[in-house]
């Protein structure tokens, strides 16, 4: 079975994938300049070794990202998709799991922001449904800012039967919503746990909450509506990752 290629752009969406042993990498496009910062900031390792540099103009690579409206900055590369994640495999013999689980959120910013703060906050991986995951977006691999190559990312045919199998595998499910009915810094973060977030326009659907263990909220200033998706996340990571290094 041949793998589909796509094209991914930006700095540090290119370099972080010339670092993953594990990804395939057909073709580079860089500007003579990139390819200069390539060797300046990893001068112990040659990243281009075997492989195709392309070398062109900032406007001839502009053709890589002017649809989507974001810089390449001199960076273009074609590549394959890793080999995908088994969940079941994964939470095998391993105990304090934590994931992050996404109902029908499929913007790719906010999707690549989440994923660049879940693998800097050391979550354990993504839950995603298949059909609604941007798995080739430019936009998504450049909002994650490289951080695509370290998270484990779970597409899954259906969230519900997930949700429900990982519960019977002793995970926790908490479902963050506005109108929450508990504060998350209350909890206690230890065992497995998943957090489950749903869209920014309609939240977590109403069917998929009967999976839910727990309806929890962030605290924010009362005159504020909401948080962004991804800043909400972030929040959530960085405070389950501090209490974790502190018990």
């Amino acid at each position: 079975m041949i793998n589909s290629t796509f094209f991914i752009v930006g700095k540090h969406a290119v370099i972080e994938a010339l670092k993953n042993k594990k990804r395939k990498i057909l073709k580079i496009f860089l500007t003579e300049e990139s390819k200069k910062n390539i060797h300046r900031e990893n001068p112990k390792t040659n990243l281009l070794k075997n492989i195709k540099v392309h070398f062109k103009t900032k406007k001839e690579l502009d053709k890589y990202s002017k649809n989507e409206g974001i810089l390449h900055q001199g960076y273009v590369a074609e590549i394959e998709h890793l080999e995908k994640n088994d969940l079941k495999d994964f939470i095998k013999n391993k105990n304090n799991i934590t994931f992050v689980c996404l109902d029908e959120v499929t913007d790719p910013r906010n999707i690549g922001s989440l994923i660049r703060s879940a693998a800097s906050f050391n979550i354990d991986g993504l839950i995603v449904k298949e059909r609604h995951f941007p798995s080739e977006s430019k936009l998504m691999y450049k909002s994650a800012s490289g951080c695509m190559e370290y998270l484990n990312i779970f597409e899954v045919s259906n969230i519900n039967t997930t949700l429900k199998y990982l519960r019977d595998e002793n995970f926790w499910v908490y479902g963050f919503e506005a109108n929450g009915k508990k504060d998350f810094t209350e909890i206690k973060w230890n065992g497995n746990n998943i957090l489950l977030f749903g869209s920014e326009g309609f939240g977590i659907k109403k069917h998929t909450n009967k999976y839910t263990d727990f309806s929890l909220k962030i605290n924010i200033n009362k005159n504020i509506e909401s948080l962004n998706i991804s800043s909400s996340a972030a929040i959530v990571f960085h405070h389950i990752n501090q209490q974790k290094n502190i018990s």
